[in-house]
C-alpha cells in the first residue's frame, strides 16, 4: 500500500464509531522506514470553515484494520487530540 492510498481512507474510531476524518500526513522513522503515526486533521474552528487548531496523532499500533474505504482505529480521543504546533 502506498501512502497516497492512505489519504483516500476515512478514519473511524471503533470505541464510539465516530468519524475522525481522512489521513492528511504520516510520521515515518527514516532509519527503519516504518510508519510511526498517522495524522488526521481535527475539527475546524469556526462554523466548520476557518482553520484548525488541533489534529489527531494516532499511533500505528492503534490501527485495528485497514479496509478498501476505511481505517478502523481503537483510540482514546483525548490522548490523541493534540494542539498543532506553531512554527
Amino acid at each position: 500500500m502506498r501512502i497516497c492510498e492512505l489519504r483516500e481512507k476515512e478514519v473511524i474510531n471503533e470505541r464510539d464509531c465516530k468519524r475522525l476524518g481522512y489521513v492528511c500526513d504520516v510520521d515515518i522513522d527514516i532509519c527503519t522506514g516504518k510508519i510511526i503515526n498517522i495524522i488526521v486533521p481535527g475539527p475546524c474552528k469556526i462554523w466548520g470553515v476557518i482553520g484548525r487548531e488541533h489534529e489527531y496523532v494516532i499511533n500505528f499500533c492503534c490501527i485495528k484494520q485497514i479496509g478498501p474505504d476505511i481505517i478502523l482505529v481503537n483510540i482514546d480521543e483525548e490522548k490523541c487530540f493534540v494542539k498543532i504546533k506553531d512554527f
